[in-house]
């Protein structure tokens, strides 16, 4: 039994591409753990837009006074934020990078547009990164 006492264990390791993590919409919208694509991220945000608007053309339709609007306003305001964060986070995992590039916003004007040439047009990994697989 020549057994090298010294060499590095070695283990079974999955393909790079083998593993592709699909994430329910719960994941989506609220966990900050994984990866999303462009695709993902635009349509969730399209999404979020959508509803957002939904809501305050029934509030104006129903012609609610200001002090309504500003209650939902309020009321929704914390969501949007939360899955927006969510999002762009899972979309930094996706370039493989930390979530903490998400303070790039409060950058004035080249924050925004790096975020959104970075987050929002470049590809991400196509293998697994220190985030994970990519999502499906």
């Amino acid at each position: 039994m020549n057994t090298n006492v010294y060499e590095a264990p070695k283990a079974e390791l999955l393909e790079a591409n083998s593993a592709v993590a699909p994430l329910t919409l719960k994941q989506i919208l609220f966990s900050f753990q994984g990866r999303i694509g462009r695709k993902i991220f635009w349509l969730t945000a399209l999404g979020m837009f959508v509803a957002e608007m939904v809501v305050f053309g029934l509030l104006t339709a129903l012609s609610t006074g200001p002090e309504v609007l500003m209650f939902v306003t309020a009321v929704l305001y914390i969501p949007l934020v939360w899955v927006g964060l969510a999002i762009q986070v899972k979309r930094w995992h996706d370039r493989n990078k930390s979530g903490w590039w998400v303070l790039l916003n409060f950058v004035p004007l080249i924050g925004a547009i790096w975020v959104f040439v970075e987050a929002g047009c470049l590809a991400g990994d196509q293998n697994a990164n220190d985030y994970g697989a990519p999502s499906a």
